[in-house]
C-alpha cells in the first residue's frame, strides 16, 4: 500500500489537462504535490482523435492525458484515485496562513498548504439508447474539437443555446448537411447567431424534437428522433451526433470557500487566484484553472496553461513571493 505524507505543499483535484499541468509545474517546483482524482482523462478521454493540441499532428484524447499523467509522476507528483466531496479551512494553522482538509468519499483526509480547484466540468447527456456505446465513435460533446473529423459527412446538433448554434454553422461550413435538433419551439442563444444559423441552406431546423435513439454498428450510422407536439418518429442517416446542452460543473461543496458565478463556475483572478464567496478579496492558499473557471474557451490547450498558472501561483503563494519571471523549460545540463 502506499503510504502518503502527512502534510502536503498543494493537493490538485482532476485528473486531465489542467490538473496533470498543474502537477508537472509544481513537482518541478519540488513542493511535495497530490493530485487526487476519480479517474485519469476528463472530457479529453471522450476523444478519440485531437487534431489541435500543439505539438501533435493527431493524437488520442487518452493517450495525450497518459502521457501527461507520466510526465506529472515523473517530476514527483503522487496521484490517487479518488473522488473529492469536502474541503475544510484550518485557519492560521501555517505560519499565519490556512491549511486545508480535502476529503474524499472513501473516508479519507489529506492536509495541505494548498489546494488547486481544476477538475472541470461534464457534459450533460441525452441518456438514451446508443448515446453510450457510440462515444468517440461518432458521438461528441465538442464541436470546436472533433467537428473537423466529420468533414464532407451528414452530422445532427442537439441543442438549443449559443454552444449548438455556433456548432451547427461551424460544422454547415465542412458537412453538406446539417441538422440541428432543438426539444423547444425557439431557440436561447444570441439573436444573430440565430439569423445565421437560419440563413444556411444546408442547416434543417428541427424544432420541438427530441433525439431518442442512436444507431450503428462500429460508428454511428443514424439517430431516431421524435417529434414532441404528435409524438411522429423517423429515422435520419447521420454519420456524427454532437450533444451541446451545456455542462455540470460539480462546485456545491465549495460554495461556501469560493465565489462562484451563476453557472457555478469558480471565479478566478488572470493568475488563477480565486475569491471569498461574495467578496473580491483574494482567497488565500485556493486556486483554480481549467474548465471549472469562468473561462468561455474549455480547450485542452487553454487548461493546460492555466493549471500551469495556478502552480506557479500556489508556489509563489507558499513562498511568500511576487509573480516573477522564471525559465522552467532549461534542461539540466549533465555532468
Amino acid at each position: 500500500m502506499v503510504k502518503f505524507p502527512e502534510e502536503y505543499d498543494a493537493i490538485i483535484i482532476g485528473g486531465a489537462a489542467a490538473s496533470l499541468t498543474a502537477a508537472i509545474y509544481a513537482a518541478r517546483r519540488a513542493m511535495k504535490t497530490l493530485v487526487i482524482a476519480k479517474s485519469i482523462g476528463g472530457q479529453a478521454a471522450m476523444t478519440d482523435v485531437i487534431e489541435n493540441y500543439p505539438g501533435f499532428m493527431s493524437v488520442g484524447g487518452i493517450p495525450l492525458m497518459n502521457k501527461m499523467l507520466k510526465q506529472a509522476m515523473k517530476a514527483g507528483a503522487e496521484v490517487i484515485y479518488e473522488e473529492v466531496n469536502g474541503i475544510e479551512e484550518i485557519p492560521n494553522a501555517n505560519n499565519g496562513k490556512p491549511m486545508f482538509t480535502v476529503k474524499t468519499t472513501s473516508g479519507n483526509s489529506y492536509k495541505t498548504k494548498s489546494v488547486v480547484l481544476s477538475y472541470g466540468k461534464t457534459p450533460r447527456t441525452l441518456d438514451v439508447p446508443g448515446e453510450g456505446e457510440f462515444g468517440a465513435k461518432g458521438v461528441s460533446y465538442c464541436v470546436t474539437c472533433d467537428g473537423p473529423l466529420f468533414k464532407g459527412k451528414k452530422v445532427a446538433v442537439v441543442g438549443g443555446g449559443n454552444s449548438a448554434l455556433e456548432g451547427a454553422e461551424y460544422l454547415s461550413k465542412i458537412c453538406p448537411k446539417v441538422y440541428l435538433i432543438h426539444r423547444r419551439d425557439q431557440f436561447r442563444g444570441f439573436e444573430y447567431l440565430i439569423e445565421e444559423v437560419k440563413k444556411r441552406k444546408n442547416i434543417e431546423i428541427l424544432y420541438n424534437t427530441n433525439v431518442k435513439e442512436i444507431k450503428g454498428e462500429n460508428t454511428v450510422h443514424s439517430i431516431v428522433v421524435q417529434n414532441v407536439a404528435n409524438n411522429e418518429t423517423k429515422e435520419i442517416p447521420v454519420s456524427g451526433v454532437f450533444v451541446e446542452i451545456g455542462s455540470v460543473t460539480k462546485t456545491e461543496f465549495i460554495k461556501q470557500l469560493v465565489k462562484l458565478d451563476q453557472m457555478g463556475q469558480v471565479i478566478a483572478s488572470n493568475n488563477a487566484e480565486t475569491y471569498y464567496p461574495d467578496s473580491d478579496k483574494i482567497r488565500p492558499g485556493l486556486f483554480a484553472a481549467g474548465d471549472i473557471t469562468q473561462t468561455p474557451f474549455k480547450q485542452i490547450v487553454v487548461s493546460a496553461g492555466e493549471g500551469c498558472k495556478a502552480a506557479l501561483q500556489a508556489y509563489n503563494y507558499l513562498a511568500g513571493q511576487q509573480p516573477t519571471f522564471v525559465a522552467d523549460w532549461v534542461a539540466k545540463k549533465k555532468k
